[in-house]
């Protein structure tokens, strides 16, 4: 069980900020290319997974979306700042393998989650900047 456990600790973490993804290796030798889009709208925070089952709230528009910064969160995390201000999931380095090793079934998962609502990965051109979420996600 210990090996298991360290295995999960990554050894490194690299942004590219081109590509607009997160590459994220870890100890056993699995490395992972997850894009910023990916990582926002499977945030683990209370604004996208909601306070309970059921109450998951649908990302859309963030094809674009970039990382502005990464802070570390203990020794067990870190919390990306997103370009849309987004800035409240920590993501555990299980949750960052359980992404790498789920990302297709969690990528179609989205998509067609995208497509049932009959929204889009694009960002609305008219939309007007929103104010800062709290950290539970609710606004002003």
């Amino acid at each position: 069980m210990a090996s298991e456990v360290t295995t999960r600790v990554p050894t490194e973490l690299k942004l590219h900020q081109a590509s607009k993804a997160m590459e994220v290796s870890f100890a056993d030798g699995t490395s992972f290319r997850l894009s910023y889009e990916f990582l926002r709208v499977y945030s683990p925070s209370a604004e996208v997974r909601g306070h309970g089952p059921g109450q998951e709230t649908l990302q859309v528009g963030k094809r674009d979306v970039g990382i502005v910064e990464i802070e570390a969160v203990g020794h067990y995390a870190i919390r990306p700042k997103f370009s849309d201000g987004h800035d409240t999931g920590i993501y555990s380095w299980d949750y960052l393998y359980e992404l790498g090793t789920e990302h297709d079934a969690m990528w179609q998962r989205y998509l067609d989650r995208l497509a049932a609502a009959g929204a889009t990965r694009d960002p609305d051109p008219n939309a007007k900047p929103s104010a800062p979420a709290h950290a539970c996600g609710h606004r002003h």
